[in-house]
């Protein structure tokens, strides 16, 4: 008796292309070298060109393939012209954000525009732009935008990231559906709180750092390595759309 056995996808990404931004420290490093390791040429992103060029070259030195561009995602026009005059990426990751805490009542009105112009504006017009260039190109790809779970629940203090956050899921949802005859996915990454550089001054205060950990059932705080096979799953073939044609062709 002959048994047909399903075939079991590649989590490989060899030739293909990646971009993620806030790519020199925490999240958007770790992705950047899990996705080098699994044979993606990265592209991390980022202001801080020392510490892209030393998470680049660090991933080189492995001998995984790895470039550094000096990049303000808030700035629309510097990625639309960065993005337009490289090569397409097949996978991004949105991974640039950030957040002030407050209480509502403390929320100052520059705050709320910080947040808002890095975690919404900025990573919709980043995938807009990887989304244009392959849609030119006719090329798949894999856009994951780096939310959290405060785009699911609310929090104190987080009203405003929370809103952002929300906003991501929103427009997430949206552009997996118009985006979807291109056969490009777009899927959201939402973790709880994640030890890395930027939340470890938060868990330096034993209240908060106990009150975190009271609503976690693993009764620890997230690494970073919890993260990297969610997003290579989600860059790779494992996830892939089907092999049409483009509307048009």
């Amino acid at each position: 008796m002959t048994v047909d056995l399903a075939k079991t996808p590649s989590f490989r990404l060899d030739g293909q292309r990646a971009l993620v931004t806030g790519g020199g420290r925490g999240i958007g490093l770790a992705a950047a070298s899990a996705l080098a390791q699994a044979g993606a040429h990265v592209t991390l992103a980022a202001r801080t060109q020392a510490e892209i060029e030393a998470g680049a070259q660090a991933i080189r030195s492995r001998g995984d393939k790895a470039d550094a561009l000096v990049l303000d995602v808030t700035d629309v026009e510097a990625v639309r012209t960065a993005i337009a005059k490289s090569e397409p990426f097949n996978i991004l990751v949105n991974n640039a954000g950030g957040n002030r805490p407050a209480f509502l009542m403390d929320v100052k009105v520059e705050d709320f525009d910080f947040i808002f112009a890095l975690n919404v504006r900025a990573a919709f017009f980043v995938a807009q732009a990887v989304a244009r260039r392959l849609i030119e190109a006719k090329q798949p790809g894999s856009i994951i935008n780096v939310s959290s779970q405060m785009g699911h629940v609310g929090a104190a203090r987080r009203t405003v990231y929370c809103a952002s956050k929300h906003a991501m899921e929103g427009f997430t949802k949206a552009m997996a559906i118009e985006l979807a005859p291109h056969r490009i996915r777009v899927n959201s990454l939402a973790p709880t709180f994640i030890e890395t550089p930027m939340t470890r001054p938060f868990f330096a205060n034993e209240a908060f750092r106990a009150e975190v950990l009271g609503k976690i059932k693993l009764g620890r705080l997230g690494q970073l390595d919890d993260l990297t096979g969610a997003i290579v799953f989600l860059a790779s073939d494992a996830l892939r759309t089907d092999d049409r044609l483009l509307p048009g062709d």
